[in-house]
């Protein structure tokens, strides 16, 4: 069976752009919504803006009911005019920050004649170039891909692929990097850092490294269809065009699941517009998680099962040398959170304190945490936090 292998990680005007965006965020919240079903209880880390880009990558070389079902399930095509446009500049504005790094790559068989149709829209839209290889050496072929992962990622992702993960029935991979580092606006002070107890998803409490940082931040409290009280706080890194958003139900008991299948573009813009900027003590635990997931089964009940199919898959804008149908749909992300900032960061810094008591928001509970580029919307990355000992 001739297969294609998708690989990827773990990271404005807003009108049309706006509208793209907006899209790309909802598609990567609902393959979220999809994964925490199965891990309701266990941490998470996950990357909305690479999942978007990666399938958009295998949609230009879709065609017929394989492109009109990614499409519906996705909520756009870059197929479309104008699109490829917007894509680039999204890109653009993004690759723009200090400390983002958004790499595409398409790794071929060297064998394979690829259209010429394809190639343009490759270059057009994510502005890079087919790279010939060898899949019948396949482990030669993991070592090129990972250390080219690795040095796109600055060695955070040193083996994206595992011995045996190709062959040489592999005749593509597609792949998309984002590597984020930024430090705090205002970073947490080591010296205030203190162990706490955190009420984990299951009942349990453990031991855990807090944070604790006094400062004025964005800040607001909301009720979702269900009556569930949450609140949600900015926590915004140097230059103020990224920040983190940290979500957490009022309640211990409530499942992170009943706010992230909640979630979408337009509940995130309405927290932006409607959170006011208050004097707080926030504490938090100092962690980093390390998520490794297949995505095939979420892609699946999304009604994407047809590209999977080599019967029924239909890429023949990539070639009609050979029929091509997806196999396997793969995210690694690594997300280090510190006093600092995220990624490993460091800083030194003096953080002054009011001696005034002010009201404090502790998130010793299972929280959500979204890092998001506030000029065009962009979901970096986004995860689940449920227990510090996972």
């Amino acid at each position: 069976m001739i297969c294609v292998y998708i690989f990827f990680l773990l990271a404005l005007n807003r009108g049309a752009l706006g509208s793209l965006q907006d899209k790309q965020t909802d598609f990567g919240l609902k393959v979220f919504s999809q994964l925490v079903m199965d891990v309701v209880d266990t941490n998470l880390a996950f990357s909305p803006y690479g999942m978007a880009s990666i399938m958009a990558m295998a949609q230009l070389g879709a065609n017929g009911n394989t492109q009109r079902a990614l499409t519906a399930a996705m909520g756009f095509s870059l197929q479309e005019r104008g699109m490829p446009r917007q894509q680039r500049y999204l890109q653009r504005e993004l690759a723009s920050e200090d400390g983002v790094e958004i790499v595409s790559g398409v790794m071929v068989e060297r064998k394979l004649n690829l259209e010429k149709r394809f190639r343009r829209a490759l270059a057009k839209t994510f502005q890079t170039q087919p790279h010939q290889m060898d899949f019948t050496k396949p482990e030669q072929a993991v070592s090129i891909i990972n250390a080219w992962v690795s040095d796109h990622t600055a060695a955070a992702i040193p083996e994206l692929l595992d011995a045996g993960a190709l062959d040489d029935e592999t005749r593509l991979v597609f792949l998309n990097v984002l590597h984020f580092q930024r430090l705090w606006k205002v970073p947490f002070d080591p010296k205030l850092t203190q162990e706490r107890i955190f009420h984990c998803a299951n009942g349990s409490t453990v031991p855990v490294h807090m944070m604790r940082l006094t400062d004025h931040f964005n800040y607001g409290e909301f009720v979702t269809a269900d009556g569930v009280d949450y609140d949600v706080i900015e926590v915004p890194y140097e230059g103020n065009s990224l920040s983190m958003l940290l979500v957490s139900p009022f309640e211990p008991e409530i499942p992170l699941s009943v706010l992230s299948a909640d979630l979408n573009s337009q509940k995130i813009q309405r927290w932006m517009s409607e959170l006011r900027n208050v004097r707080r003590q926030l504490t938090m635990p100092r962690f980093s998680l390390n998520s490794e997931v297949n995505l095939k089964g979420a892609l699946l009940k999304m009604g994407l099962g047809g590209m999977f199919n080599l019967a029924t898959a239909d890429f023949t804008r990539i070639t009609f040398d050979e029929r091509l149908c997806i196999s396997k749909v793969l995210q690694k992300v690594k997300i280090e959170v510190n006093e600092s900032g995220t990624k490993g960061a460091s800083a030194t810094a003096a953080v002054m304190f009011s001696r005034m008591a002010v009201p404090e928001i502790t998130l010793d509970r299972p929280f959500l945490f979204l890092i998001q580029h506030k000029h065009t919307g962009a979901l970096l990355f986004m995860g689940q936090f449920n227990n510090p000992q996972q």
